[in-house]
């Protein structure tokens, strides 16, 4: 069963039910923007379905290039997908860490497996994913109907990283430069970059923030936020400066008291604390040097 769309404003509506991140439509007076797709494959068809219901969906809207944020662009062909060029140049891009096809393979079993029935192999979905066809630096102004979309470069926790700011609604759909009330995927994002985005967000005018993961919210999260980053930079920075190993920080440095894992990932802790403290060991080691 899907859960149900919450209705954010008036034509406004996120899911924050669902394993992956916070899937959004915005209703116009010229047919529907997508912000973000679902990971899941039943999830994303029921959501196409529900937001033709109100009209015609005119853009699909990336806020990142991580698989949970893009993954389900694949079941909203043919419509034109909107992102940065950051995202563009690493859209489902294998890397060490991980393997973001074998990363939405991995959760059908477990958190969707009607899906089984409509997932693609590897290679018919690396044909045609459905990636950006409008593709962009710096900002972007996106007009339909009656409605604006500002979508404002916010490099930090991706490259590509935008948030999307609807003034007429009130809104701004941040992707992953938030995490509500749940754990902070660090990995390899640029920190600083990230605590500077946070402050473009600040400066908008909104009442209603949609994050990237966890329950819809309002500015208060950038404070919260902003905490966090800055907790896990002193501590590892209190790691690099005792003389700690690599191995010895992510044993030692972890935020796992703070928040619960998002939906789904609860199998996950270890992993996302491992890497956000190695990580920032590396920067900070690598600075050093």
């Amino acid at each position: 069963m899907n859960p149900p769309m919450e209705q954010v404003t008036a034509n406004v509506f996120a899911n924050t039910k669902i394993r992956g991140c916070n899937p959004s439509y915005v209703v116009t007076t010229d047919g529907v923007v997508v912000v973000d797709t679902p990971q899941l494959p039943t999830r994303a068809v029921a959501m196409r379905e529900e937001a033709e219901q109100h009209g015609p969906i005119r853009y699909v809207i990336n806020t990142e290039h991580h698989v949970d944020h893009i993954f389900g662009n694949y079941y909203f062909k043919p419509i034109p997908v909107v992102h940065h060029k950051g995202v563009a140049d690493n859209f489902m891009t294998v890397a060490p860490i991980l393997d973001p096809f074998a990363y939405a393979e991995e959760a059908i079993p477990t958190d969707d497996p009607e899906g089984a029935a409509i997932f693609p192999d590897r290679d018919v979905y690396y044909e045609d994913p459905n990636d950006g066809s409008i593709v962009f630096t710096g900002d972007l102004r996106l007009e339909v109907g009656d409605t604006t979309f500002n979508l404002i470069h916010v490099a930090g926790h991706t490259p590509g990283q935008i948030a999307v700011h609807v003034p007429k609604e009130g809104v701004v759909f941040t992707g992953d430069t938030i995490f509500n009330q749940c754990q902070t995927w660090l990995m390899t994002s640029d920190v600083d970059g990230w605590l500077a985005a946070l402050e473009t967000i600040r400066a908008l005018d909104f009442d209603h923030l949609v994050p990237g993961h966890g329950p819809v919210t309002d500015r208060s999260s950038l404070d919260d936020q902003r905490a966090i980053l800055l907790e896990w930079k002193s501590r590892v920075a209190a790691a690099v400066a005792e003389g700690l190993s690599r191995e010895e920080t992510q044993e030692r440095v972890n935020l796992k008291e703070r928040f619960p894992v998002d939906i789904g990932q609860e199998y996950m802790m270890d992993y996302i604390m491992g890497h956000n403290a190695g990580a920032l060991w590396d920067q900070m080691t690598a600075d050093k040097e």
